[in-house]
């Protein structure tokens, strides 16, 4: 029979914000605050620098052509987190319009933000579609 656990806060016994999940084949265990995502963001880099959906981001800076700094609400605890950054093959200005392979990167790390850097082989470039979270302890 399964069961149904239905909670509004979990939270750990010998340390609060310490909670362990135990992982496939019950030999090793996860921490669940660790593998969370600190902030994630879907935003556009074309004509006006937008977010699409967030969490934990308070603002976007437009650094100029290709270059994004994304402003995080809830401060990182240092600046030596992980995170992702991808952008697509798109500069046009609609989901349909590839023209161009684009890659991503971060180009700084601060507990309060990140850069995030939209490139060709050749040149910074905007981009329409950008994805970009970050893993890591909040302050």
């Amino acid at each position: 029979m399964a069961s149904q656990l239905k909670v509004d806060t979990l939270t750990g016994v010998t340390t609060a914000g310490s909670i362990v999940v135990t992982g496939e084949g019950n030999s090793t265990t996860t921490s669940l605050q660790q593998g969370l995502a600190k902030c994630w963001i879907n935003f556009t880099g074309i004509t006006t620098t937008a977010a699409r959906d967030s969490f934990n981001v308070s603002s976007l800076t437009d650094g100029g052509t290709g270059v994004t700094t994304v402003n995080i609400n809830n401060d990182m605890a240092n600046a030596n987190y992980s995170g992702y950054y991808f952008t697509n093959a798109n500069t046009g200005t609609s989901a349909g319009e590839f023209n161009n392979q684009h890659a991503g990167g971060f180009g700084s790390f601060a507990t309060g933000s990140c850069q995030a850097v939209a490139y060709t082989d050749s040149a910074v470039v905007d981009s329409y579609q950008n994805l970009l979270g970050t893993f890591g302890d909040l302050a």
